[in-house]
């Protein structure tokens, strides 16, 4: 379970940033070019894969 987590968390992390590149205009690439809104739900993205990485490298006893 925790190797799934941690797979979403990086997948999510990098989509994440993916996503804060198109929005801001830096990768100028498709429809979510130069559109902050998509930079903004990035930043939301990157949050979130770092709290599933950190879920899942905690270690519970």
């Amino acid at each position: 379970m925790r190797a799934v987590i941690r797979i979403i968390g990086i997948l999510a992390l990098l989509l994440g940033i993916w996503w804060i590149l198109q929005g801001t205009g830096l990768a100028p690439v498709g429809f979510m070019a130069n559109q902050m809104p998509w930079a903004y739900r990035g930043i939301g993205l990157v949050v979130t894969g770092a709290v599933l990485l950190l879920f899942s490298t905690v270690r519970r006893q």
